[in-house]
């Protein structure tokens, strides 16, 4: 089909000098939609699933021996070539490439790495880092170096990392990625650190922290990455927040230095009804946005995916429409929602669009996305959606495996 090499596909991102998507085709001789579309719309990409450590060595697509149906079970045999096929797309059509990530439990071999010591995870973790680094040194210039070390309650995940090797592995990472390429900006990223004072304000207050420490530790972390995948009919912790919320968040984040960037967003919606739909993928999309270019310290979105065909969330949640165009390449309201939320700072644009920035109501008392926002639930426990409830602490499971009540 059309879409033969989607497979592959990178996920788009939209640095803040960019503006609003081009307005003309700029790219009628690439033969797919998928990769028409990347390359008119956006100015960068990042590899969603293929330089993570587990599908470089020893997952799908993985390091293949000679005539073998299944990857290497052996660290340090490396397979680079799905990877080296996007990174090396993106720059030939001038793209830029965020590396996508160093370091995430989730992904790593943690079956080989379970029966290693202290020592030798140490010494795999540190050649991991330097192999990947080093190989794409010079065409990626910015990597996201360790993913989601936080618990949900704001504390650091006891992952196989923390166990193995305890809390400064998340340091001595990133300082090994300062050696492999001084020159590479280097981010921390998590989930559900949007909004401060928000659904989740212990993680996205355990995230400030974690921030906070290393920049006082002298740690070469430039900047992080706030995920935003979210779910318009969430309640308690999946609840999406404010823009205000986000605003803030990005505001002290980077009154430590460093710069904020949006690096997964996805606005699932098929919890809804259908005719809120589309009105709340557009609100989110546009004021979230807008309201983080208020901030200087806010660098650009990346979006994890941008046509329905193709998301991750059908095969980790449930059948959805997260993104910006639909399964037919079409654009939806959420794409000139968050265009027009782009515009707010190309010249004669709107500081801010016109989203409430101060307050969570407007001047009639209605509350940001009273239109689709579901109502909490009346039991009291509103904050505690998961089905762990209180048991959160030092938790290493990822999002989707927190099952949401709703």
């Amino acid at each position: 089909s059309e879409d033969k090499d989607s497979a592959l596909a990178p996920a788009p991102g939209i640095s803040r000098e960019a503006g609003a998507p081009e307005k003309y085709d700029v790219a009628p001789k690439i033969p797919t939609r998928y990769a028409r579309t990347l390359r008119n719309e956006f100015n960068a990409v990042v590899v969603e699933h293929h330089l993570k450590w587990a599908p470089l060595c020893v997952s799908e697509p993985g390091a293949m021996l000679d005539g073998a149906s299944s990857p290497c079970r052996r660290l340090g045999r490396y397979d680079f070539h799905h990877a080296d096929a996007v990174v090396d797309w993106a720059l030939k059509h001038k793209l830029k490439v965020k590396g996508h990530v160093l370091v995430w439990h989730v992904t790593s071999p943690t079956d080989i790495l379970e029966e290693m010591s202290p020592e030798q995870v140490r010494e795999q973790l540190r050649r991991h880092i330097f192999t990947t680094m080093g190989h794409f040194r010079g065409r990626i210039r910015v990597w996201d170096v360790v993913n989601e070390a936080l618990a949900p309650d704001g504390s650091l995940a006891q992952n196989i990392f923390y166990r193995k090797l305890g809390p400064e592995y998340i340091e001595d990472c990133f300082r090994w990625a300062h050696q492999a390429d001084p020159d590479a900006i280097l981010l921390y990223n998590d989930n559900k650190v949007e909004g401060m004072n928000g659904p989740n304000k212990d993680k996205a207050d355990g995230f400030y922290r974690l921030l906070a420490s290393l920049v006082q530790n002298g740690v070469p972390v430039h900047g992080c990455g706030i995920q935003a995948h979210f779910n318009a009919a969430g309640t308690g912790r999946s609840r999406p927040p404010t823009p205000r919320m986000v605003k803030n968040q990005i505001h002290r984040l980077g009154k430590l230095g460093l710069t904020v960037n949006i690096s997964e967003m996805d606005v699932r919606v098929s919890q809804l009804a259908p005719n809120l739909r589309q009105i709340a993928q557009r609100q989110i999309y546009h004021d979230i946005i807008a309201a983080a270019l208020t901030e200087p310290a806010f660098d650009g979105v990346w979006l994890w995916g941008f046509t329905d065909r193709h998301t991750w969330v059908t095969h980790f949640y449930y059948d959805d429409e997260p993104l910006i165009y639909d399964e037919d390449y079409g654009r939806k309201e959420a794409y000139y929602g968050l265009r027009d939320a782009l515009s707010s700072i190309t010249p004669g644009g709107t500081v801010g669009a016109r989203v409430l920035l101060d307050s969570d109501e407007d001047e009639n008392g209605n509350s940001w996305g009273s239109v689709w926002m579901q109502p909490e639930v009346e039991d009291g426990n509103a904050r505690t959606s998961f089905s762990e409830h209180d048991n959160l602490a030092g938790s290493d499971g990822p999002d989707w495996e927190l099952r949401e009540l709703t």
